[in-house]
């Protein structure tokens, strides 16, 4: 860098909920630091949840391209992200840009600093199922991103394996661990959110569902398992925060709204749902992040996916993939709620996604970058 300058000018960019929570702490550490002037951009691809996200984590976009519609095709999100991010990157000129994940935001924030020629930065680089419908579309974004970033923040070493197995330089590749875990660590060093306990003799089942994958008749049949479910086993309650999607909300309500032992609610603040998560005796879900923070706090989780990108939780026992038919989730679950000794082997004393400290090292690596080599 230039002697003259005194700190290194960092773009972070978000546009989803998910990634508030994992670059929370990323950007929390640049701002500790004196050697970085950090700028937050938020796209707002989701915007309720985003802003629910950066709230609780007391963030304030520094710029805010407010870029949700209603029922906004993919092309269309793509080519405004791409023209509003570039008058941004060309305003502010960033030394640095990051992004999370495999959202259109990322894909496009990548794709607008290899046109301008700025540095970018993946964090959470190298997931793959190796099927670029699946999940759609974030395989493909994730790998678009892959072929464009200079660092790559991989968060195991089975995603820095998949970055090698694609050819990418083996000094571009960070293994920094994932910094949902930092997140995860946070949300349980507060002490201002009671900690939720089911009734006596209650099992909670967390449910989250929000996958495009999922709309439609996948859908339809989770719903008839979890009715089923619920039907089965006096001692169980289903707690399912709905995502506001229509896509998702409607088929829900419809199928589940009547039933006396179904909780739906709005979407959870983060800090809140990580202590329903905690006292959850089991989670189904289609999310990625959870396959992450539920094996962290010692639950099992049924992925209601064929395939997944987190494959250590798989290997590790912690985490089973059971797709969406009807038949599959109720036997799956069900086996779970009869058989201690299979639930209990579901059950480890440590992450395979790292301890804590993924944002220490991403800084770290900057600062290499900037003030020591250059």
């Amino acid at each position: 860098m230039d002697d003259v300058m005194q700190t290194c000018k960092v773009m972070v960019v978000v546009g989803t909920r998910p990634e508030v929570i994992k670059m929370a702490p990323v950007i929390q550490a640049l701002k500790r630091s004196t050697l970085f002037d950090c700028r937050v951009v938020a796209t707002a691809q989701h915007r309720e949840l985003m802003d629910q996200a950066l709230h609780e984590f007391g963030l304030v976009p520094d710029m805010d391209l407010d870029l949700m519609r209603a029922d906004q095709s993919l092309s269309a999100l793509t080519s405004r992200l791409l023209t509003q991010l570039e008058q941004l990157l060309i305003e502010w000129r960033p030394d640095a840009v990051l992004a999370q994940g495999d959202t259109t935001t990322v894909f496009a924030t990548a794709l607008a600093c290899f046109y301008l020629q700025i540095p970018f930065g993946h964090v959470e680089a190298g997931l793959r199922t190796g099927d670029l419908g699946n999940p759609f579309p974030e395989e493909l974004n994730r790998t678009l991103a892959s072929t464009i970033a200079k660092w790559h923040f991989a968060p195991t070493q089975a995603a820095r394996s998949n970055l090698l197995g694609e050819r990418i330089a083996e000094h571009r590749i960070h293994v920094v661990g994932n910094t949902v875990i930092d997140a995860l660590h946070l949300s349980l060093s507060r002490d201002d959110v009671a900690c939720e306990r089911p009734s006596d003799g209650q099992r909670v089942l967390l449910v989250t569902l929000h996958r495009r994958e999922s709309f439609g008749a996948p859908l339809r049949d989770i719903c008839t398992a979890l009715h089923t479910l619920v039907e089965r086993n006096e001692d169980l309650r289903v707690i399912l925060p709905v995502h506001p999607n229509p896509n998702v909300k409607v088929p829900i309500e419809t199928a589940l709204g009547r039933h006396a032992r179904v909780d739906l609610c709005s979407p959870m603040g983060y800090h809140r749902f990580i202590r329903v998560m905690k006292s959850a005796y089991l989670v189904v879900s289609d999310s990625g992040g959870i396959q992450e923070e539920a094996p962290a706090l010692g639950v099992p989780v049924l992925v209601l996916r064929n395939e997944t990108e987190r494959q250590e939780a798989v290997a590790h026992g912690m985490v089973q993939l059971i797709g969406t038919r009807t038949d599959d989730i109720v036997e799956s679950v069900q086996s779970l709620l009869d058989n201690d000794s299979l639930y209990a082997a579901m059950i480890k004393d440590h992450s395979p996604y790292g301890d804590g400290r993924a944002a220490e090292r991403i800084v770290q690596v900057l600062v290499e970058h900037f003030f020591i080599c250059a």
